[in-house]
């Protein structure tokens, strides 16, 4: 199942009704807090859009805040909260340059949903990453089969791959199969994993 969350309207409620701008730490932490609150009601495993639309500046503090420290209790190898993925929607060039500076240093990547409704990767990902996930998303939803043979790898490294992808939550893993997340409405998956 997806699920929207407005970051300025999480910051107006956090921090001030007439506040668009997310400077300072503890401003970036309140408004964590309160999309925090959001996913502990939505279950063990869901699609999450993170929108910046309607938020003017965002400075280094903030999307360490919101963004690394959101990602990081989610993409953790040992033991993440829970199964959540997320689409980031409407980072503009204003925010680019703090976003990708915190992913970077903390050895995170995202999905960026654009305008035009196509999704990248942002962050700290190396390139053998990048040509996997845009195989995935150029086939929507494959088994690791089928994602083998379009990558050309060996099936044993598209497994590996796919796993990478998928414990870095650029994949969502379901019964049957991977889908490239920002590329297909989660809630047409199934809901259990393999």
């Amino acid at each position: 199942m997806s699920h929207h969350i407005d970051v300025s309207s999480l910051l107006r409620k956090s921090v001030c009704e007439l506040y668009s701008n997310l400077v300072t730490r503890p401003t970036g932490a309140a408004v964590r807090c309160e999309i925090e609150h959001e996913l502990d009601r939505i279950g063990e495993r869901a699609l999450t859009v993170i929108d910046f639309s309607h938020v003017k500046l965002l400075d280094y503090s903030c999307a360490d805040e919101i963004v690394a420290k959101l990602l990081l209790q989610y993409v953790s190898v040992d033991a993440p909260r829970r199964e959540v993925y997320f689409v980031f929607r409407g980072i503009n060039e204003s925010h680019m340059d703090a976003i990708e500076a915190v992913l970077k240093r903390h050895d995170l990547a995202l999905v960026s949903q654009l305008a035009d409704g196509a999704a990248r990767l942002i962050g700290d990902i190396g390139p053998d990453e990048r040509l996997a996930w845009e195989t995935m998303a150029k086939l929507g939803a494959a088994e690791t089969k089928e994602f083998a043979s379009a990558s050309g790898l060996e099936p044993d490294s598209a497994e590996k791959m796919l796993d990478t992808l998928w414990r870095r939550r650029l994949v969502i893993r379901y019964d049957g199969g991977y889908a490239a997340v920002g590329t297909r409405t989660f809630a047409t998956l199934p809901t259990t994993q393999h």
